[in-house]
C-alpha cells in the first residue's frame, strides 16, 4: 500500500508535470532547431514569440467569450488557437521582410543575425507587455480535471490521491499531434522535401529550383505555429506572463542543443531531458521517501536538491555540460 502511494506521489509532482513540460520544450525547441537548421541562425527572439502568439491567442479567447462561444470542457484557447498562430505568421513574416531578408541578402554572418534577433526580442517583449499589461493572466477556462484527489482516494483506498489536470493532458495529445504533422510535413509533402534539400545543401538546392523565399516563408510559418501552439500550452498549464516566456528562452535552447541544433528529433529529445531534469532536482522527495521508508526513519527535512528559484539553473548547467563534452547533441545536429 505504501508503495502505491510513493507512485501515485510521484506521478502527481515528477512523472505528469514532466511530461507536460517536456512536451512544451519539446515545441519550442522545434522552433529553434527549424530555424538554425534552415535559415542558419540562433534565434533569440523564439521566446517572444511564443508571448506573441500566446496574447494573440488569449485576446481572441477574450473575443470568443464576450460572444457567448466556449468549448464545453475544453479551453475556449483551442478554438482561438488558430487566429493567435495566424497573427503570429504574419507577424513573423513581416519582420522578416522588413529586418532579416536584408541581412540575408547581404550574406551576413550568423552571429549578424544572432544579434539583430535579440534586437527584434527586445522589441517584441516590449510590444506584447504594452499590448497585454505585465501581470499574470489565467485564460484556462471549461474542466479543469481528469482525475481529482478525492474521487481517487474514493475509488482506490489509497491515502494518496492521483491529479491528473486536463491541460496536462491536452498538451501531450496536441504536442504529439503537432509533432506528427510537422514530421508527416517534412517528409512526404514536397515543399517539406525542399526544406529539407535546403538544409542540407543550399547551393546545390538553388540549383535544383528550388524557391528560397517559399523555404524562408514556409518556415517562418511552421515557427510561428510551434511557437504560439507551444506558448498556449504553456499558459494553458500555469498562466501567462510576458516576462515568463523570455526566461523560458534558456531550457527552449537548452533542449534544442542537447538534443543537437538542427535535429528535429534531438529537439524533442532534449526538452524531455531538460524538463526531467528541473523537476526532479527542484522536487522536494520527503513525502515519495516518507511512504518507502521505514517506520521511524522517516525524513525531516524537504529531501530537495535544489530550490525552485534555481529551475533555470538546472538548464544552464546541463547545457554547459554538453558544450564541453559533446558539442553536437545527442544526435549530433542532424539537418532537418
Amino acid at each position: 500500500m505504501e508503495l502505491m502511494n510513493a507512485l501515485v506521489a510521484l506521478l502527481n509532482y515528477v512523472v505528469v508535470p514532466g511530461l507536460a513540460y517536456g512536451a512544451q520544450l519539446a515545441l519550442g525547441a522545434l522552433g529553434v532547431t527549424l530555424i538554425y537548421g534552415i535559415l542558419r541562425f540562433s534565434n533569440f527572439a523564439h521566446g517572444d514569440t511564443m508571448a506573441f502568439g500566446t496574447m494573440a491567442t488569449i485576446l481572441a479567447t477574450w473575443g470568443l467569450q464576450a460572444a457567448g462561444v466556449t468549448f464545453g470542457v475544453l479551453p475556449t484557447a483551442l478554438l482561438a488557437l488558430p487566429v493567435g498562430i495566424l497573427g503570429t505568421a504574419l507577424f513573423v513574416l513581416g519582420t522578416d521582410r522588413a529586418v532579416y531578408r536584408f541581412y540575408r541578402t547581404q550574406k551576413a554572418a550568423p552571429v549578424i543575425l544572432v544579434i539583430v534577433s535579440m534586437g527584434v526580442m527586445f522589441v517584441m517583449n516590449g510590444v506584447v507587455r504594452f499590448i497585454i499589461g505585465v501581470d499574470d493572466i489565467g485564460f484556462a477556462d471549461g474542466a479543469r480535471y481528469l482525475v481529482n484527489a478525492r474521487d481517487f482516494r474514493d475509488w482506490s483506498g489509497l491515502d494518496e490521491g492521483l491529479v491528473i489536470r486536463v491541460p496536462q493532458v491536452i498538451t501531450l495529445a496536441t504536442a504529439a499531434v503537432a509533432v506528427a504533422l510537422l514530421f508527416w510535413f517534412l517528409n512526404r509533402t514536397r515543399t517539406g522535401k525542399s526544406m529539407r534539400a535546403f538544409s542540407d545543401n543550399e547551393d546545390l538546392a538553388l540549383l535544383s529550383g528550388i524557391n528560397p523565399e517559399k523555404v524562408v516563408a514556409v518556415t517562418w510559418i511552421i515557427v510561428a505555429a510551434l511557437a504560439t501552439t507551444a506558448g498556449v500550452l504553456y499558459g494553458l498549464d500555469k498562466s501567462f506572463k510576458a516576462f515568463t516566456y523570455f526566461q523560458l528562452l534558456l531550457p527552449i535552447f537548452a533542449a534544442a542543443i542537447v538534443g543537437g541544433l538542427g535535429s528535429p528529433l534531438g529537439a524533442i529529445a532534449g526538452g524531455f531531458l531538460i524538463a526531467f531534469s528541473e523537476v526532479t532536482l527542484t522536487y522536494p522527495w520527503k513525502k515519495v521517501l516518507g511512504y518507502l521508508a521505514p517506520e521511524g526513519w522517516e525524513p525531516e527535512g524537504l529531501v530537495q536538491l535544489l530550490s525552485t528559484d534555481y529551475k533555470f539553473a538546472v538548464s544552464f548547467a546541463i547545457l554547459v555540460l554538453v558544450l564541453l563534452f559533446r558539442p553536437t547533441g545527442l544526435f549530433r545536429g542532424q539537418s532537418v
